[in-house]
């Protein structure tokens, strides 16, 4: 089917404007009219992201690192799963970051997630990442304090502690950026009305129940502190090179296209081309296809 470019401007942060998450919508006007317009839709953003990166691949010097961000039930792992299908498994690498091990507690907490960036050429997708150590860790201080073995000098001070891993971050990636790797970061943003909805359906739902923990529902009670972190740590690490996308995410069909839409066109925005064949490596070829056709 013909595909139709869908308008994410809205929900790019480069930093040129400061975000107020309450006043972007969980929830948009469907952009498809019917299960198989939206399969058609997905499908043909599918075959564009798979081909563009089939291009930078044989460019061989650029890499896109897509970081995703959400509350607990906003569709992470199904936005991964429905938007990269398409693409050839070589060309991605897809990392879920837990709660550190003691090997990565020994390291910085930039460590665990350094030794997994995309090689050029490739697509890499953190579910979830680096990002937390300003979002759970900063709701919950006691993870800084009594786990993360930060000398005590580099912590009494634990307010400039988030300014300054948000400094780090920053500067992180624009070195990410300065060596070819493209950093676009994606906020599912899920209402709270929403996620309610989809804990019950977990509950109520057998096949669904694997998904629910209890701990799912105490961190529900930091919802607005999570908010506050987020816009933060959106604001203060949104720019051109590295931005941020804020995807409604109350309709998970709506936010699969919207993300599908914004990773194609930071992908159209690099310049990449396949190699150039010179006349004598023509000349070559067509000596490759006479030897094959005389067989």
């Amino acid at each position: 089917m013909k595909k139709e470019k869908i308008s994410v401007l809205p929900y790019r942060f480069d930093g040129s404007n400061r975000l107020e998450i309450k006043s972007i919508p969980t929830r948009v006007a469907p952009l498809y009219h019917s299960k198989k317009e939206y399969r058609g839709m997905l499908k043909a953003h599918q075959e564009s992201i798979h081909e563009l990166q089939s291009m930078m691949y044989a460019h061989d010097q650029y890499s896109l690192l897509l970081i995703f961000q959400a509350m607990d039930a906003a569709g992470k792992d199904g936005t991964i799963r429905h938007v990269m299908s398409g693409v050839n498994p070589h060309g991605v690498t897809i990392h879920a970051f837990k709660r550190p091990s003691s090997t990565e507690l020994d390291h910085d907490y930039m460590w665990r997630t350094t030794t997994k960036l995309p090689m050029r050429g490739k697509i890499g997708i953190f579910n979830r990442s680096y990002y937390e150590e300003v979002l759970v860790v900063r709701v919950h201080e006691k993870i800084l304090t009594d786990y993360q073995k930060v000398p005590d000098e580099f912590i009494q001070d634990i307010p400039a502690v988030w300014d300054q891993r948000l400094e780090d971050i920053r500067n992180f990636e624009k070195f990410l950026h300065r060596n070819g790797t493209r950093v676009v970061k994606f906020f599912l943003n899920l209402s709270k009305e929403e996620q309610k909805n989809r804990f019950l359906s977990r509950l109520n739902t057998p096949s669904k129940n694997w998904k629910f923990e209890e701990g799912d529902l105490r961190e529900r009670q930091y919802w607005d502190d999570y908010q506050g972190c987020y816009e933060e740590a959106i604001n203060a690490t949104a720019t051109d090179n590295s931005p941020w996308y804020v995807i409604p995410a109350d309709d998970k069909k709506n936010m699969r296209l919207m993300v599908a839409q914004a990773i194609e066109d930071e992908l159209s925005a690099l310049h990449i081309s396949y190699p150039s064949v010179d006349e004598e490596r023509k000349a070559e070829f067509d000596k490759f296809r006479e030897m094959l056709h005389n067989e």
